[in-house]
């Protein structure tokens, strides 16, 4: 075999396949990585797409060129359904993570592609980890070379690509769901990886209450499972007597795994049950209970952008003028996300959390907007009256644009009679301000000027 290098990645000769086994999981790379799976046979769980005839078991055994979409929870055997993909014929292997990949990345990658195509005649298997995570620039970036299969795409995302994925992207792509793995599952997988000589070979045994222990912990992530009973089986082998036979019981397990597990699917029902929990308890003034639902969704790493986001929109929809600066303090939060990321940005969130949920309540502002946009979408949208618009082009006051405008400065009150809406809305009131917090005196205030403006002043 020859190799010839280009600056960036080598070429390596079709006859060299690319390994399936992740480079460097020999004794000293984690139980995990151990024993991901070499064939589909291996694969535990997804009987759905691997039962005969299935679509995942088609692209792999019969090598078909489709680029595939994998959502699921984590540990479901996303990167490894992409390796074995990659595994097929003499394909080449590619793998990006979202976080810390860009255009400049992918285009690199494409480049080469062509490169061994054209050169080599192999084909390319790109896998993008957390695909939800690029861009819609950066997913654009992807769609001529996935279009003329230049590269295979293997993208995986713990979050439902219809809402993560640009369409484009999405129509090209073969989407396969990835499901948690059972109880049996989980507990096919440690009983393997305790027995098998690429996982602990025999030298512990589990014990049934253990077992039971860490098929709890895993919550359906065989990941989990594996890093849980590799740390369990370092401390029992470090400290048990050399005339004994190691065994892992729950107190091994309790000692290896220092915090509790999570059961927090960012894709399925739990994603949108938190964080409609999250903004209800804020909504209620709950801000002990706003907190907890702030800690399940960090804890078990959701983007603190989406809670970010979420707090912005809150702050409006169910405070607003009620409090102004409580929008001012979820902007800040976001913007402390975006500057200084996790762990540290969870101070600002949990800030904002605590800010919006005792501040003071309103609905005033949504409630205004879609009043006016209903209004709007039912043709309630005359023209706009003519002292009002623009005169500010040659043959404008020929028109009537400006004519008759009163400048309200030019008023001791700053305020005077002027009709500002189309003839058909004259007198229709949208924002009706709350007794809560500022807004009171927005609603002793408010009167008063649609009176002065409306002509109504009486004295």
């Amino acid at each position: 075999m020859t190799t010839e290098a280009d600056g960036l990645f080598e070429l390596d000769e079709p006859d060299q396949a690319p390994p399936v086994e992740q480079a460097g999981a020999g004794a000293t790379a984690p139980l995990a990585v151990r024993m991901r799976p070499r064939t589909l046979d291996e694969v535990v769980g997804q009987g759905h797409l691997l039962r005969p005839g299935a679509p995942l078991r088609r692209l792999v055994e019969g090598g078909a060129a489709a680029s595939v979409l994998l959502y699921g929870p984590p540990g479901t055997g996303k990167t490894t359904i992409a390796r074995l993909l990659a595994g097929v014929g003499s394909r080449h292997f590619v793998a990006l993570s979202a976080l810390s990949s860009g255009v400049k990345e992918l285009r690199a990658v494409i480049d080469d592609a062509r490169r061994r195509r054209d050169r080599l005649g192999q084909q390319t298997v790109l896998f993008i980890d957390e695909v939800h995570r690029f861009s819609k620039t950066q997913q654009d970036a992807l769609l001529g070379a996935v279009e003329d299969r230049l590269v295979l795409l293997v993208a995986a995302t713990t979050e439902n690509p219809s809402f993560s994925v640009v369409s484009p992207l999405l129509s090209r792509s073969l989407v396969l769901q990835l499901r948690s793995l059972t109880d049996d599952d989980v507990r096919s997988l440690l009983r393997r990886a305790v027995a098998d000589p690429r996982g602990l070979d025999g030298a512990v045994s589990l014990a049934p209450d253990a077992e039971d222990a860490l098929v709890r912990l895993a919550g359906g992530d065989a990941r989990r499972a594996l890093t849980a009973l590799e740390a369990a089986a370092d401390g029992v082998l470090g400290t048990a007597p050399a005339d004994s036979e190691p065994v892992i019981d729950v107190a091994a397990v309790e000692r290896a795994v220092t915090e509790a597990t999570v059961r927090y699917d960012r894709q399925g029902d739990q994603h949108y049950d938190v964080i409609s929990a999250f903004i209800k308890s804020i909504r209620g003034s709950d801000p002990d209970a706003a907190l907890h639902y702030l800690a399940r969704m960090l804890v078990a790493g959701e983007d603190p952008r989406f809670i970010a986001r979420r707090l912005m929109v809150h702050a409006s929809e169910d405070i607003g003028l009620a409090d102004p600066t409580a929008l001012q303090a979820a902007v800040a939060a976001a913007q402390v996300v975006q500057l200084v990321g996790m762990p540290e940005c969870r101070l600002a969130l949990a800030q904002a959390t605590i800010h919006l949920a005792t501040a003071p309540k309103s609905n005033a502002v949504i409630t205004g907007i879609d009043e006016a946009m209903a209004d709007v979408r039912a043709g309630a949208a005359g023209a706009v009256p003519p002292h009002l618009r623009d005169g500010h082009y040659a043959g404008a006051q020929k028109l009537g644009n400006a004519v008759g405008y009163r400048y309200p400065h030019d008023d001791p009150g700053g305020v005077l009679a002027q009709q500002y809406p189309p003839d058909g809305l004259v007198g229709r009131d949208y924002y009706r301000p709350t007794t809560h917090g500022a807004e009171r005196a927005l609603a002793e205030r408010l009167p008063k000027l649609r009176r002065v403006v409306r002509g109504e002043r009486s004295g």
